[in-house]
């Protein structure tokens, strides 16, 4: 089988022609990477953030280069969800790949307002919610750190939109799985996980943060690991479909996720210095798929063998 079709995958009733999307914030709205990439041969793209209004983020120094990843602080910088659908959308949907836009807010309402806007975009096929951001009406804490407010902003966008939502889900909490099973009751289509992992870094001359946010989140291959096992985990404590996300930079990082127990992958940092990441792991899966003699990708989701299985 040479024509693709052993990389199609359905995820919260949305078919992939692959399992390969782009991560949100690596790569703009998706346009950015139109002349480096064949944008039609990529299953999705989740694009960078988006809030009801434009937000201009943070103040340099934003991004900094760690060993094996890199720290960022952008601020969420975007353009807004009107400004996205009158000027990105009409023009990235003309590619063959779904639009998965990711939206944000900082009370349950901002999610709400954010979202009814993007309802008029033709083209888009779903969201992904970052709760990842501090809930003000509830003293600053994380949407995605608490299960009850994780499932609050979970329903009240399930109720503002007809299409399928995807939640983002943090490792930077005691039990992610107990955050899963709340937000999956709470009626989420799937589960993305994970966003970056908090981090610091300090210039020893100056002994300053390098961070102008002081803090940021780490991603890249140095939060693999904790992403495979975050998977791992909420694989066995959900009905829902995942997407696994965080140092995919190889097939063989994908395939990890898979097994693991995702059913698609997000390609992220390793974007920023190979364009041609998720072009190489679309073509290193089928070529996996057809050494092993596998019909379909669908066959390795989850497929990890443990001790007892043996």
């Amino acid at each position: 089988m040479t024509d693709g079709a052993v990389l199609h995958i359905e995820v919260a009733g949305i078919g992939f022609q692959n399992p390969v999307l782009t991560a949100s914030g690596t790569c703009g709205y998706g346009l950015d990477m139109a002349e480096l990439i064949d944008l039609n041969r990529l299953g999705g793209v989740c694009t960078k953030g988006l809030s009801a209004r434009p937000m201009r983020g943070n103040a340099p120094w934003r991004i900094v280069e760690t060993h094996g990843g890199m720290l960022n602080a952008i601020g969420l910088q975007n353009i807004g969800a009107r400004a996205f659908i009158e000027d990105k959308l009409p023009r990235l949907r003309r590619y063959n790949t779904r639009i998965i836009p990711n939206v944000f807010g900082y009370t349950v309402d901002e999610y709400i307002e954010a979202v009814r806007i993007l309802e008029d975009g033709d083209g888009i096929h779903g969201y992904e919610l970052n709760i990842s951001c501090p809930n003000v009406k509830a003293g600053g804490e994380s949407f995605a750190n608490d299960a009850h407010q994780a499932a609050e902003v979970t329903e009240a966008v399930k109720n503002a939109t007809r299409r399928p939502v995807m939640v983002k889900l943090s490792p930077n909490v005691t039990d992610i799985a107990a955050i899963a099973r709340a937000v999956e009751s709470a009626g989420a289509d799937a589960l993305s996980l994970v966003n970056t992992a908090v981090g610091m870094s300090i210039d020893v001359e100056t002994r300053r943060p390098r961070l102008a946010n002081i803090t940021g989140g780490l991603s890249g291959p140095a939060i693999k690991p904790i992403a495979v096992r975050c998977v791992f985990q909420v694989a066995r404590a959900v009905k829902i479909p995942l997407v696994g996300i965080g140092g995919i930079a190889t097939t063989e990082d994908a395939l990890e996720f898979i097994i693991a127990g995702a059913s698609a992958v997000q390609v992220g940092t390793a974007s920023f210095y190979d364009p041609q990441a998720a072009m190489k792991i679309v073509d290193g899966l089928e070529a996996y798929c057809l050494r092993k003699g596998l019909d379909s990708i669908r066959d390795l989701v989850g497929a990890v063998r443990l001790d007892q299985d043996l």
